[in-house]
């Protein structure tokens, strides 16, 4: 079974650590990766830069709207996640548990699925 790891930050988090520790933090979380790599379970990562950096694109009635960020409503922003796959979403919740963002931020799980609702969770 897929799982999405969703790693959610506050925003202003990022400009809190310093030159010294941003580096660690980043290293901290590819370590993560690379013990996961290992198990055979990861399908994917990555880190996605700040929402002040994004663009919200939206179609309405054939007009293409365009939104950059970052966005005033946002409480929080997706910082990155892991796409892994394991045997239960038992095992995907104690790998976001393990994760070192779960330490300073939230670490959502989310099993991969259809676009509509295909019943109770």
């Amino acid at each position: 079974m897929q799982f999405m790891l969703l790693i959610i930050e506050p925003p202003e988090q990022r400009g809190t650590r310093s030159a010294a520790e941003g580096p660690e933090v980043y290293a901290q979380m590819q370590r993560f990766a690379a013990g996961l790599q290992q198990r055979g379970v990861l399908r994917a990562v990555e880190s996605l830069q700040s929402h002040a950096r994004a663009t919200r694109v939206q179609v309405r009635g054939g007009s293409t709207q365009l939104l950059d960020g970052p966005f005033a409503e946002a409480k929080e922003m997706i910082g990155g996640f892991f796409l892994v796959d394991v045997a239960s979403r038992d095992e995907a919740v104690a790998i976001a548990a393990d994760c070192p963002a779960a330490a300073w931020c939230t670490v959502e799980v989310r099993g991969l699925g259809p676009c509509f609702d295909d019943g109770p969770a």
